[in-house]
């Protein structure tokens, strides 16, 4: 089923579900103009808010009369994606959406989203953005409609204090057995599980984005046709990348009861990794501000000190290690706002110089233009500068309609080898025949 029907489906129950708050308005008596602004992360909150002020200065220097409401609503993914479907499909919702790049294609599919192909060519800012992140920005139908303004390069944070202490060597591994080899030396030593990758139905769509794709990047990584629209079931990378799980699995690696609770980063990611019982967790840029930082969700006292990354090893034999790159989020806007100029504005003003710096800073993240990292606060955080500098040589995949049923089939069969029903093949099997139900003959090749 295309994502965009899928996103129908879903807007119809939920419009027969209650009742829409606006989210739009119009000029006011005195000629201003109200734009609003949603995100729903506390940090990115934070940080818009502090900005806000700035950039109704700025306008009115330019003569433009412009007003910014921030719509301020922490939620979950799956709150944020039921909430903003019912104003998008009423044309409720705010006319600027902090919105991560997973959601974009499929509401632009839909119709939801405006183009932003137009403004991009008039705004000088755009020539500072890397090329890769220009073109991975462009969709299916040649278009441009999310304004990203951060990345991550998502890595293997380990506890190099822990490792140290327990005599494991903490040089880049260079294969996935010199990494398995250390971490079940870390097991004989600690008699649990050392290391963390999202899996299984509890983690939701992490178990794709932020577990089994980044680990697909190493391999065969042709398994998306941006041409044609199309997943390839049959490429050799999947089943190795479930052959990888099963390994770890059946040697006791994963924190499987920890992985099979409902909210599994909770025990691994705020619990045992603080603490240094479980030494390696894979982990993107944003874990030294938002996960780990001193206003983090559990901070780690001299965190630079006591961690560090590596690169993922790559599965097929010959390859480098690297690092796993995506959009992170971006600033969309809706195709029924009646202040597009505006909100496009109000985007271009977030991405740019000190403003995207802070920004950067408060949420982690590294930049995706070449022209912000001597500028403060950004200036001073070596490893967010250092992520920004992997991105060069990171690995990259763009996908499109289908990801979400993707990464469905994907957390359902790494379930299976949690819960020990199946092995690396038969993982693999459950989730072609979950996954080409689920996309339907269209998407798949």
């Amino acid at each position: 089923m295309k994502r965009s029907r899928v996103i129908a489906a879903l807007v119809t129950s939920l419009v027969a579900a209650g009742a829409l708050t606006a989210c739009s308005t119009g000029a006011s008596d005195d000629g201003s103009v109200t734009v609003r602004i949603m995100s729903v992360k506390q940090l990115s909150i934070d940080a818009l808010k502090a900005e806000i002020p700035g950039f109704e200065a700025e306008m009115k220097k330019q003569g433009k009369d412009i007003k910014v409401e921030l719509v301020a609503d922490i939620l979950t993914d799956d709150q944020f994606k039921t909430k903003i479907t019912q104003q998008l499909v009423a044309g409720e919702a705010p006319d600027v959406i902090d919105m991560g790049d997973s959601l974009v294609p499929g509401f632009a599919g839909a119709g939801y989203l405006a183009p932003i192909d137009d403004y991009l060519d008039k705004w000088d800012g755009w020539d500072h953005y890397y090329p890769q992140f220009k073109k991975a920005m462009v969709r299916q139908d040649g278009k441009v409609y999310a304004l990203v303004h951060d990345t991550g390069v998502q890595n293997f944070f380990y506890r190099k204090d822990v490792l140290t202490q327990l005599g494991i060597d903490t040089s880049q591994p260079q294969t996935w057995d010199d990494m398995i080899s250390r971490l079940e030396a870390v097991k004989t030593q600690t008699g649990e599980a050392p290391i963390v990758i999202p899996a299984g139905s509890a983690w939701g769509g992490g178990t794709w984005n932020e577990g089994f794709q980044p680990l697909l990047g190493g391999t065969d990584n042709e398994y998306y046709d941006l041409q044609t629209g199309k997943w390839d079931l049959g490429s050799s990378g999947w089943k190795a990348v479930f052959d990888l799980y099963s390994e770890l699995q059946t040697k006791g690696l994963l924190p499987t009861q920890d992985l099979e609770n409902p909210n599994p980063w909770e025990p691994t990611k705020y619990d045992k990794f603080p603490a240094g019982t479980l030494q390696v967790a894979a982990q993107g840029t944003w874990g030294w501000k938002f996960d780990w930082g001193p206003e983090g969700a559990t901070p780690i006292p001299e965190l630079e000190t006591k961690v560090d990354t590596w690169q993922y090893p790559a599965l097929r034999d010959g390859d480098k290690p690297f690092g796993w790159s995506g959009l992170g989020s971006g600033y969309v806007i809706p195709e029924k706002s009646a202040h597009k100029d505006e909100a496009m504005l109000l985007a271009e003003y977030l991405s740019s110089g000190e403003p995207l710096a802070r920004q950067l800073v408060a949420n982690g993240a590294a930049a995706t233009r070449d022209d912000v990292a001597d500028i403060e606060p950004l200036a001073s955080e070596p490893k967010l500068l250092q992520a920004g500098e992997d991105l060069a040589s990171s690995v990259y995949v763009s996908t499109g309609d289908g990801s979400e049923q993707i990464a469905q089939a994907v957390a359902s069969a790494t379930e299976l080898i949690l819960s020990g029903e199946a092995d690396g093949e038969e993982a693999y099997e459950s989730f072609v025949k979950d996954a080409t139900d689920l996309l339907g003959p269209n998407l798949v090749k």
